[in-house]
């Protein structure tokens, strides 16, 4: 296979060594140049090859014995259309005279078998020629100007790796390996169709469209499946889908390899399948799916395979019925059908393709000694038969060859000035270099309309449509475009569907699902599972406070501070507010017992007023009484400001009515106190000593309340107490209170009541044996005692509360405090008012003092 290339290279190193100026040195091919299989000459030459054949022998290989030639058979009818669709686009541009007028293109067609070794025979073949002779050296110009094909990614490489060193440009009209794309490995490259870089990416966004997150893959084991498989994963990573496993098989391989990977797709749990195959890789794995009866699978395909008629018409429609996948947008070209129509062996008798093909197509032979076949005559009819050959209902790759040829066809136009008027400026050696260039700036546009153009990798736009295998009602599989892909597109405008219904796998009209973990419903987030794949996971409730409101939420979020999370966790809903209110049951009864407290206290205050005369009200002090049981009264009712929602006016409101009220209260009491002593423990006369009792206990009363009065304002200048919304404490509700402002105020003002209390109580416990019937200083001290207990206990109650509990416990010693003082001051009198009045005398109340004297 490689001796022209090795004799080419003695022969340069020899005329080399001993001087290229000998006339007698000759560079001189050695062995058979490789013909091409269609061939004409024009004044430029168009090189293609096309995998026409795609089974290819398997030579012995020696050491000692040169290797057999390799041989492919087993015609391709498919590739046979795209080479003859190359050659009726040559011939339309000869017989145009606004494209290269007076310019004829000639080609010259080579089969690559679709393998990379006949593939670089196909090159050599191409730029050699088939002279035998070039002259004194070996430095002679490429037999073609340009090369279309091939059909597949690997054998392009392999036709780029030879071509690249003379500069000559490749265009490929189905060759999608992102990795062609590289300008600096391939710089003479050129293609009619996508690179894979889009149709992979393509191939994730309608998986994950549909809600596919865990599939299968299987590929060509070659440049083209596994480049375009790993840009597949790669993009499916990205859009949050696994792949449970990722084979690849070869036509060429074994068949236990290919029963192994039919094997690891029946034993998946993926229901989705992605087939990123060459047609001749999914011709051989369907064979053994069939043999191993693998159906069910929703099979996505790349651009290969899944517009292949050849395959629709198989057996296999039955395992591929609803399949998906992109496809290259198609076409019409006027007057290809009849072209194709009219290809017959008589064109050239001695050409044996010709010849196969007819032999191919109508099951008959042109050697009449082959036994049990009919001999070919040459007039049967195209026109009768439908094969991948004549069924131009879908021109998909057709139309890419048919722009490839067009495509040199302006480059070379513009590279020769041609005009509308005058003809091309004819030169005698084209350089193919030259041609690459002006490829890289031709835009032009078709009959059908299609703008073709290259970017600065060499690539088309890349559009798709979305085929799916249907049936129609003859029974046959028809390809229904159901989307498109562009992605000139602006990102999440790409992929569009066009509301056709789709028939998915095994004719259902319910859409397969294919996942690892069933989906988390809103209100439950992604747990991942150790040892698994993301997709693999478990549905784990989202706590308190967190929602997901969308399926397969990765994490819960956090509701905002003043938001919860409702019953199903799905969505954030206004915290509640908790405040002590009337409605509740316990603010209620709490309001019952302060309105109760000061109607008693009301009720005690008509008493007293009923009997004002008496000598027991009258004993009793009744001015500083009835004060003190306005202060009472106002006690009672100030425990209403504490109930309710919590408002800047009621924050102020309730503590300071509160201080002033009880500072007033216990300054009466003490001023009572006092005055029992002075009248005990005076040495001036009685009458004298309540002369000058009466203002000192109004000063007393009126300084001790204002001195409260005046810490309050102070309190409220500096920092007055505010409504608050404590969220700290209790993270499912808001807890509305008054904030103190300052601590120190509101401990002031409860110190100061505190302080007054303690005096009192001294004083009186002094004062509590003083002889008389009626000793008010004893219901003073054990009023104090209670009053002192409730708050002293009130502290760390106050302190520990929650939320709402804090008011109740205030109120609570509120109400307990002034029920107390009311009931251990006011009570023993009321009864004695009420049920004892014959205890009610003077003579009575100085009893103990008239007894002594008797």
């Amino acid at each position: 296979m490689y001796d022209c290339i090795c004799v080419m290279f003695l022969l340069v190193v020899i005329v080399r060594a001993f001087g290229a100026e000998d006339d007698t040195a000759f560079c001189e091919m050695l062995g058979s140049p490789e013909l091409p299989l269609l061939s004409k000459k024009g004044h430029v030459t168009i090189g293609g090859a096309f995998s026409i054949h795609s089974q290819i022998s398997k030579p012995s290989l020696s050491l000692t014995d040169t290797p057999e030639p390799l041989i492919c058979s087993r015609i391709n009818l498919r590739e046979f259309r795209f080479a003859q669709t190359m050659i009726f686009a040559i011939e339309e541009i000869n017989n145009s005279s606004s494209l290269l007028p007076d310019i004829s293109i000639g080609y010259k067609i080579f089969d690559s078998c679709a393998s990379t070794l006949p593939s670089t025979r196909t090159v050599m073949g191409l730029i050699n020629g088939q002279e035998r002779t070039l002259g004194k050296t070996c430095s002679g110009q490429s037999s073609v100007h340009a090369i279309i094909g091939t059909s597949e990614s690997s054998t392009t490489i392999v036709v780029l790796q030879i071509s690249g060193i003379f500069q000559i440009p490749v265009i490929s009209h189905f060759a999608t390996c992102a990795c062609l794309s590289n300008r600096k490995e391939y710089p003479s490259f050129f293609r009619t169709i996508p690179s894979d870089f889009y149709q992979s990416r393509a191939l994730a966004k309608l998986v994950k469209h549909f809600g596919w997150t865990w599939v299968g893959a299987v590929r060509s084991d070659n440049d083209y499946g596994n480049n375009g498989m790993a840009t597949f994963i790669s993009a499916a990573s990205q859009e949050g889908i696994c792949v449970e496993y990722s084979e690849a098989i070869s036509r060429t391989g074994s068949r236990e390899q290919v029963e192994r990977v039919v094997k690891v797709i029946r034993r998946g749990t993926a229901r989705v399948l992605v087939a990123f195959l060459a047609y001749d890789e999914m011709d051989v794995l369907l064979e053994e799916a069939l043999r191993q009866n693998l159906t069910g699978l929703q099979w996505v395909g790349s651009e290969s395979w899944i517009t292949s008629g050849h395959l629709a018409k198989k057996r296999y429609s039955g395992v591929l019925t609803g399949s998906l996948g992109f496809a290259i947008k198609e076409a019409k070209i006027a007057g290809l059908q009849e072209f194709l129509l009219q290809v017959n062996p008589s064109q050239d008798p001695q050409n044996n393709l010709l010849r196969e093909f007819w032999e191919a197509t109508f099951g008959c032979s042109f050697h009449s000694s082959l036994h049990g076949t009919e001999q070919c005559s040459g007039s049967e009819r195209l026109r009768d038969i439908n094969n991948p050959f004549t069924d131009v209902s879908e021109l998909r790759i057709s139309n890419n060859v048919y722009k490839a040829v067009y495509a040199v066809a302006h480059a070379v136009h513009n590279m020769l000035k041609c005009g509308q008027k005058h003809s091309c400026i004819w030169k005698d050696h084209l350089e193919p270099k030259q041609v690459g260039k002006h490829l890289q700036n031709v835009n032009f546009t078709i009959q059908s309309g299609e703008r073709v153009y290259f970017d600065e990798k060499g690539d088309p736009a890349a559009a798709y449509e979305l085929v799916n295998w249907q049936t129609n009602p003859a029974g046959d599989i028809v390809f229904v475009a159901v989307g498109s892909y562009d992605a000139s597109l602006p990102n999440g405008k790409q992929f569009t569907m066009n509301g056709v219904k789709i028939t998915w796998a095994a004719k259902s009209l319910e859409r397969p699902q294919s996942v690892c973990s069933e989906s988390c419903e809103p209100g439950f987030r992604q747990a991942m599972i150790k040892g698994k794949p993301i997709c693999c996971f478990s549905c784990v409730a989202c706590a308190a406070g967190e929602i997901s409101n969308s399926s397969n939420s990765a994490e819960c979020s956090h509701c905002p501070l003043e938001y919860w999370s409702d019953e199903d966790h799905s969505k954030c809903v206004p915290k509640v507010i908790e405040f002590l209110s009337y409605e509740e049951t316990m603010g209620a009864l709490l309001t019952a017992f302060s309105v109760f407290g000061a109607s008693l206290t009301l009720a005690v205050s008509c008493v007293f007023f009923r009997f004002r005369h008496t000598p027991l009200v009258k004993a009793s002090n009744s001015e500083l009484s009835f004060l003190l049981l306005f202060s009472l009264t106002l006690c009672f009712l100030c425990s209403l400001t504490f109930i309710g929602q919590p408002t800047e006016w009621s924050c102020m409101l309730r503590h300071t009515a509160f201080g002033i009220t009880f500072a007033l209260c216990i300054s009466c009491m003490l001023a009572k106190t006092i005055t029992v002593l002075m009248a005990f423990k005076a040495k001036r006369p009685a009458n004298t000593v309540l002369q000058c009792s009466a203002p000192l206990q109004r000063t007393s009363v009126l300084g001790c309340t204002l001195l409260q009065v005046l810490i309050c304002v102070v309190w409220l200048v500096l920092a007055p107490p505010i409504p608050y919304k404590n969220t700290a404490y209790a993270t499912e509700k808001i807890i509305l209170e008054c904030d103190l402002g300052s601590p120190v105020g509101f401990w002031a003002v409860l110190g100061y009541i505190g302080l007054l209390a303690v005096l009192c109580f001294i004083l009186a416990f002094l004062a509590r044996k003083l002889p008389d019937n009626f000793n008010e200083a004893k219901f003073i001290t054990f009023s104090m005692l209670i009053f002192s207990a409730v708050w002293v206990t009130f502290i760390p109650a106050y302190v520990s509360s929650p939320g709402k509990f804090t008011v109740a416990v205030e109120i609570f010693a509120i109400l307990a405090s002034s029920f107390g003082l009311l009931f251990c001051i006011f009570a023993p009198k009321c009864y004695i008012l009420l049920l004892k009045p014959e205890r009610n005398t003077k003579n009575h109340m100085m009893g103990r003092n008239q007894s002594k004297t008797l």
